[in-house]
């Protein structure tokens, strides 16, 4: 039964109007804690039951304008209240203005029962509010570099994205522009969010969150870069140890969060085996901090762009790559090829493997549990060359216990993967 089906049919768009008040009162809250604002709670409450009751008298008698009349009234109201007597502190109060034209807007919306988008608006619009003085230390914080990584992420979502087409092309038809560029959006947005992390978070507070976030951006500059500072001193050598391991299991979550936006079918055989890797190599690390004892301050990991335009064509261009290897020889080989290319694949990137695997169970080309041992493949294999890459570029001091920390990771995955298949 509906809440408000027990209501006389002429209260039955009361919960409109509460709801509005709610959403008033909540941004009203906030204003009225800056002195400055020429509006408070009940201003702003009062805005929003002129925005719904504007909005029903409009529905009422088939006049659409005046709800752009109430609009353009709320405006006025605010404008001239800042007009006739400025603020002490020079604030033209454009944040007000617009806060209660929002208001308006929220009001007008739960008239037409948008309750559920008027809520998410109302309570984004408080929060941005509220976090004034946050905002505007992550804006100065920001370089000209950061500026450069949001824009170029926009282009790639916003402008590209939209402009290719969803067919398939080539063999099999796994060639789809669209869907090619839209894994290159996902991962490009996954490593902005871990650069941009990092960023607003500092690099000077562990080697925890170093790991974490680094392993987000991207785990294998995060183990070359640790790799060369581990063979700079024996202090550096236990630091770089426990990121490299972190950042690399962070690559587990990384994956289980592509799986679920892409193919959740496959998520639910994925999760036991990234849970056995995750298990072990978080024991490993734990072990790894007790022992080792890194000092608080990591050295400043330098990462590239992660959304700059060509590495995100080169992205794009293996993908696709691997995508059409695959397909041919799952078709061909069977799923011994798809385990080749998961291999010499995943030397590299795991991430590319993995959303072509995902991919192909979309087409019905592969089974969920083909895709999963692939991805498996993939990640063992890339912990391999990683483990080379720490010996060769770290010396021993560092590679043996980090490969000890990967290799419990690969271990828990394999371990997982043989009792989920034999047992």
């Amino acid at each position: 039964m509906n809440p408000i089906d027990w209501l006389p049919a002429d209260l039955s768009i009361l919960p409109r109007y509460l709801v509005a008040i709610a959403l008033g009162l909540l941004m009203g809250l906030e204003r009225e804690r800056n002195p400055s604002a020429k509006a408070g709670l009940r201003t702003f409450a009062l805005t929003a039951l002129f925005g719904v009751l504007a909005s029903h008298i409009a529905d009422m008698t088939e006049s659409p304008w005046m709800i752009v009349a109430g609009l353009v009234l709320t405006g006025g109201m605010i404008v001239a209240a800042y007009s006739r007597k400025p603020t002490d502190n020079g604030d033209p109060g454009t944040t007000t203005v617009s806060a209660l034209l929002i208001c308006y807007g929220l009001g007008v919306l739960c008239w037409f029962n948008q309750l559920q988008l008027a809520a998410m608006l109302g309570i984004g619009a408080t929060v941005l509010l509220y976090f004034k003085a946050e905002l505007r230390g992550i804006s100065q914080t920001l370089t000209r570099r950061d500026l450069i990584s949001i824009l170029q992420f926009a282009v790639l979502s916003l402008i590209v994205l939209p402009l290719l087409p969803n067919v398939g092309y080539g063999p099999y038809g796994a060639i789809n522009p669209h869907q090619i560029w839209w894994m290159v959006v996902l991962i490009s947005g996954l490593s902005l969010a871990g650069y941009a992390a990092l960023r607003i978070a500092g690099q000077q507070h562990g080697a925890i969150l170093v790991g974490l976030l680094g392993g987000l951006v991207s785990s294998t500059a995060t183990t070359l870069t640790f790799s060369r500072h581990g063979r700079q001193s024996e202090a550096l050598a236990k630091l770089a140890v426990i990121v490299i391991v972190l950042a690399n299991l962070v690559v587990l979550i990384r994956l289980a969060i592509i799986t679920a936006l892409l193919a959740g079918g496959v998520l639910s055989a994925l999760v036991p085996i990234l849970l056995g890797g995750l298990v072990a190599g978080t024991l490993a690390a734990v072990y790894g901090l007790r022992k080792l004892r890194p000092g608080p301050e990591a050295p400043e990991l330098t990462l590239s762009n992660p959304t700059e335009i060509r590495t995100a064509l080169t992205f794009g261009l293996m993908y696709a790559a691997v995508l059409l290897a695959s397909a041919w020889l799952s078709d061909y080989a069977g799923t011994k090829g798809l385990y080749a290319v998961a291999t010499v694949a995943g030397l590299t990137d795991v991430d590319a493997i993995t959303l072509s695997s995902l991919r192909l169970y979309s087409l019905e080309k592969i089974a969920s549990t083909q895709a999963v041992t692939a991805i498996t493949i993939a990640f063992i294999a890339n912990l391999a060359f990683k483990s080379l890459m720490v010996m060769l570029i770290g010396g021993w001091r560092v590679a043996k216990h980090a490969i000890a920390g990967m290799g419990a990771t690969a271990f828990g995955m394999a371990a997982a993967w043989l009792v989920l298949h034999y047992v």
